[in-house]
């Protein structure tokens, strides 16, 4: 599998749906309260090449516990803006709406982590800060290095998305089996 390392660059023009990639760096968690608070104070780090994780992570004496994935679809509205400053990548699960596909065309990637899977997820990160801890463990932004967490490219730059794959072929199969 091929590794990539933040901040990302143009090599991200070269992923496509469903490709299987390692990411190394540094990220940061953001949920629905950072996003909003993001949007009124201004992006508390670079965003040029950022990976955002949709993520609220469980964090115990400066140790990450647990940090899988919430649900993408959440963050649809407030995406537009976080990629307008730079952000190049976003990780969640579910997938996201056909208006984030079409805002990453030409500038960004999602990736995919499996649910359930949040203390599989912690063995490959270490806590390097957080911002806004007034929101609290789970909306908090937490800034996390990772070391090789296994991806797959959800959503390319090319606007091609394998949750809009899915979803049309399980259309045409329930179509076939109950036809009208």
């Amino acid at each position: 599998m091929r590794e990539l390392i933040t901040p990302l660059g143009d090599e991200i023009y070269s992923l496509h749906a469903g490709d299987a990639i390692y990411l190394s760096g540094t990220i940061y968690t953001a949920r629905d309260e950072a996003h909003l608070r993001m949007q009124e104070e201004g992006i508390p780090f670079d965003p040029q090449g950022a990976v955002i994780y949709h993520c609220g992570p469980v964090i115990k004496d400066q140790e990450i516990i647990a940090a899988g994935p919430t649900t993408s679809a959440r963050m649809n509205p407030l995406t537009g803006p976080v990629l307008d400053a730079g952000v190049r990548g976003l990780i969640g699960k579910g997938g996201m709406s056909a208006a984030v596909v079409e805002q990453l065309r030409d500038r960004g990637v999602y990736f995919s982590f499996t649910g359930g899977c949040a203390v599989l997820a912690a063995t490959h990160m270490q806590l390097k800060g957080v911002h806004y801890p007034d929101l609290g463990m789970a909306e908090a932004i937490w800034e996390l290095t990772l070391n090789k967490l296994p991806l797959i490219v959800g959503i390319d730059s090319h606007e091609n998305s394998l949750f809009a794959e899915i979803d049309d072929k399980s259309k045409t199969t329930f179509e076939q089996m109950y036809p009208i």
